[in-house]
């Protein structure tokens, strides 16, 4: 694509976007106005300064649009990832929209309408860019709006590429074929011409799906002669044979750099989890409230102690912070522990006896109802445990682990319930009980979380593995 047609085409998307967004806020000016019948008044009434808050707004919010970068290639993008980018520039356009009416001294513009504009115009836009997608996929389908894609190295790593660029045709790549000293089918020449061929076709990108190691000095060749000739170059990014982890290209500074990850880091969902762990702790703080007064009650009258106990934990990336729980053991239990070490019935690590001489009666109830849990709801609204995550290990289990790869569960935060909890708890040997947890890492999402947190009701109500 030339550099005059894409140009046109950003554009035209965005002049198209513009469109969505006015369209948002005259209904977001219907709405506020329709009660009291003024809407079509305002409109009569309109003077020049209108039109200059008008042509204000529509220039701030096409600097709102090219900053968000809504404009570059989307054409492996998921749906998540627009739909972060539609929130971003919407609620900068809503800011801006909000400055300008201060400015301009505009008394249109209420509270309430601006909340409407958010809410229409992040559904307008998100509904209209969707669309799009959904459009250019069929027309990709059919054979149109297509990126002439050659891929430099035939070997294995480079016939999987090829094999899923054909399995997914939606996303419009037309192989032209492979540019390989190999001699295997689909190669279109050796390496040494690389910028004859890319001079001589019609090449949109180039995939470059050589190994690292053996070909650093061609692969650092090649992309140059890609640079000077304005070819786009996407790189296979398995520089490490790593089983888990993930690759995200960013920039730092004028420098580009990979990130390996193997924890969720997707800025939508990880957000999205957080507010449910802010209202779903507050909520069940407010419902659980008389409860939680009256266990604490019995607590003091049937023991001497407070009824909260506070015991160091380990968070994410192992950040150790108090963790509340309601006390269901006496209060010299710490310091008994040594003396009854021997009675340990968990494997591994941790340290659990099912008749623990040191839990109260009391105790022994809140344990099995996990109710000697709902303290934790705070240490969820604190930010430091999550609804749902692997349980946070105390400091004296920590100090006792003899494989490294357990240190993977402190990739994310902590929760309250997990697969361990819905699954038998102490009953799970201790090395399964880490497998889970790095199963709930490796297949995160807000639908699992949800799945999660319904199986912990019965889960609790059969008492299963409580100790």
């Amino acid at each position: 694509m030339t550099q005059f047609k894409w140009s046109s085409l950003s554009f035209t998307q965005k002049f198209l976007d513009l469109g969505v967004l006015v369209a948002a806020l005259a209904t977001s000016g219907w709405i506020s106005h329709s009660e009291s019948g003024q809407f079509t008044e305002v409109l009569r009434g309109a003077t020049f300064a209108d039109f200059l808050f008008l042509v204000a707004l529509l220039l701030s919010w096409n600097l709102c649009l090219s900053s968000i970068a809504l404009y570059g290639s989307k054409r492996l993008a998921r749906w998540r990832d627009d739909l972060v980018d539609v929130t971003r520039a919407v609620g900068l356009c809503t800011l801006t929209l909000a400055a300008l009416a201060q400015v301009f001294e505009s008394d249109v513009i209420s509270r309430g309408l601006l909340l409407s504009f958010w809410l229409l115009a992040s559904i307008y836009l998100f509904s209209w860019r969707w669309l799009k997608q959904f459009v250019l996929r069929e027309a990709r389908l059919r054979g149109r709006n297509l990126h002439h894609v050659i891929i430099v190295g035939a070997g294995a790593r480079g016939q999987r590429l090829a094999g899923i660029l054909n399995d997914h045709p939606e996303l419009g790549f037309n192989l032209l074929g492979f540019v390989d000293n190999l001699k295997a089918p689909g190669v279109i020449g050796p390496l040494k011409n690389v910028a004859r061929i890319l001079a001589s076709n019609v090449v949109d990108e180039m995939m470059i799906a050589l190994p690292v190691k053996k070909f650093y000095p061609q692969i650092n060749k090649i992309t140059r002669i890609a640079e000077e000739q304005g070819i786009v170059v996407r790189f296979c990014s398995e520089l490490f044979d790593l089983r888990r982890a993930r690759t995200r290209a960013e920039q730092l500074g004028d420098l580009s750099v990979f990130t390996l990850y193997t924890a969720p880091m997707s800025a939508w969902g990880v957000n999205c989890k957080r507010m449910i762990d802010i209202v779903g702790a507050a909520v069940l703080l407010i419902i659980f409230s008389p409860l939680m007064l009256l266990i604490a009650l019995l607590i003091r009258l049937t023991s001497p102690g407070p009824a909260v106990f506070m015991q160091e934990r380990l968070g994410l990336n192992k950040q150790r912070f108090p963790m509340f729980k309601f006390r269901t053991m006496v209060v010299d239990a710490e310091e008994r522990r040594n003396e009854i070490e021997a009675l340990n019935e968990a494997s591994g690590p941790v340290f659990k006896i099912r008749n623990d001489p040191r839990v109260t009666p009391l105790g022994r109830w809140l344990r099995m109802t996990s109710l000697d849990e709902l303290p934790q709801l705070l240490n969820v609204l604190r930010g430091e445990l999550s609804l749902v995550g692997p349980r946070p290990l105390p400091v004296r289990d920590f100090e006792r682990f003899n494989k490294y790869w357990f240190n993977r569960r402190f990739s994310v935060k902590p929760g309250i319930t997990c697969i361990w909890q819905v699954s038998g708890r102490s009953e799970t040997s201790f090395d399964r009980w880490i497998q889970q947890d790095l199963e709930y890492i490796d297949n995160w999402s807000l639908t699992l979380d949800l799945k999660l947190l319904l199986k912990t009701i019965p889960a609790v109500l059969r008492g299963t593995g409580a100790m």
